[in-house]
């Protein structure tokens, strides 16, 4: 189920409620606000390929293109009139001037037309010129703070963590990004190309959640599927 391949079924959202906001979550690793009409995004950590090449380490030249090539995917769905980018939306300080210039484009496109917040992030805590968009810490609106790093606070939507869960499905571990949430808190998954990720059993979940008492909604081709944090396994 999990493993099935594409196909021309549509895309299924699921609901999380968050400190009783009802937010759509989408496979793909955004969240939706219909009332507010704002979607929310984390770890982008655009140019990481570049940043690595500079430490002599290649990778594929390609994440910044094909992260923002899906996130114009999702604001063509959703239409939102605002996105806020959860932090690390750059792998480092100097991910800003390595853009591409058919890159730099498609950001601005995704821009235009609609509000844009970069929230800091611990790999780029400082704003940055010529990306367009707003600069803040975090952001708060109606019952909901939107961070980079988690905190534990009531109603609050934080990315940082990466978190994955890992099931035993068919005979073998599958492994999925995922949202991790409960009724008060929620951390998004890592939605960049070349982001890896945190099992949700690490202790860095247990601590933020107070216990395991939350849910890990993985990401699938079409949907999202719901386990029981206790429920998954250990690396």
């Amino acid at each position: 189920m999990i493993l099935a391949a594409r196909s021309a079924a549509p895309v299924r959202n699921e609901g999380i409620a968050v400190a009783g906001v009802f937010l759509i979550a989408d496979p793909d690793g955004v969240l939706y606000w219909p009332e507010q009409g704002l979607l929310v995004v984390a770890d982008l950590h655009l140019e990481k390929g570049s940043s690595f090449a500079a430490r002599g380490v290649l990778l594929p030249p390609y994440d910044t293109a094909a992260t923002l090539a899906r996130l114009a995917r999702l604001v063509a769905r959703f239409a939102p009139r605002c996105v806020v980018a959860l932090g690390d939306s750059f792998h480092d300080g100097g991910g800003p001037a390595q853009l591409a210039r058919d890159d730099r484009e498609s950001l601005s496109a995704l821009q235009r037309g609609r509000d844009w917040i970069w929230i800091a992030g611990n790999h780029d805590p400082e704003p940055a010129a010529a990306i367009g968009g707003v600069f803040e810490t975090a952001v708060t609106v109606g019952g909901l703070t939107f961070r980079h790093l988690p905190t534990g606070a009531a109603g609050e939507i934080a990315g940082h963590l990466h978190p994955v869960a890992r099931v035993a499905h068919r005979g073998r571990a599958v492994s999925r990004r995922c949202f991790a949430a409960d009724a008060t808190r929620l951390v998004m998954p890592a939605f960049g190309a070349f982001t890896g990720g945190l099992n949700v059993r690490d202790a860095a979940f247990a601590d933020l959640f107070g216990t395991l008492k939350f849910t890990a909604h993985m990401l699938g081709e079409r949907r999202l599927y719901a386990f029981a944090a206790k429920r998954c396994l250990p690396d």
